[in-house]
């Protein structure tokens, strides 16, 4: 049975795509939730439409985050954290401290898109990448620093 989709449904095509599913996927999950419709002329223009006006919003959402992209990539945030004399943490510093920092920084930043590889241990200046949409990628430098016992200084590790 051939369909219009509606929006974009993963693993299956686009928004505006005309695609070939069983009569049963289509009857029972496509077309009940509103991912698919049936082909016709009149549908075919609304759905037009329709991708039109998304296609305009991705657009300007690709350049809103394209600018933010820009500012983080500048952008510097420290982390005190407890560690040895050797710089070593006594825990670790993870995607969610690193999401709360840029949070009170003013950014519009989610966890799954700070993408590191495994939680920072160490003292160290990290370029630590980010991922704001599937195309657009950028890095942010994460100083990661000793805590001092003393009064709350803080004391920067080699």
């Amino acid at each position: 049975m051939d369909v219009l989709l509606k929006k974009d449904v993963i693993k299956l095509g686009r928004m505006g795509e005309v695609v070939n599913v069983a009569e049963g996927y289509a009857r029972n999950y496509l077309l009940p939730r509103g991912f698919a419709t049936t082909v016709n002329p009149t549908n075919l223009k609304q759905i037009d439409i329709a991708k039109k006006k998304y296609e305009t919003k991705v657009k300007e959402e690709k350049e809103k985050l394209q600018a933010v992209a820009e500012k983080l990539s500048e952008c510097s945030i420290t982390i005190n954290a407890k560690a040895n004399e050797e710089g070593r943490l006594f825990g670790s510093v993870t995607a969610e401290q690193i999401v709360e920092m840029l949070k009170k920084e003013g950014y519009p930043i989610e966890k799954e898109m700070i993408l590191l590889e495994s939680p920072i241990k160490q003292c160290d200046v990290y370029n630590v990448p980010i991922s704001l949409h599937p195309e657009i990628q950028t890095q942010c430098k994460v100083w990661v620093i000793r805590e001092s016992e003393e009064a709350g200084t803080e004391i920067k590790s080699s």
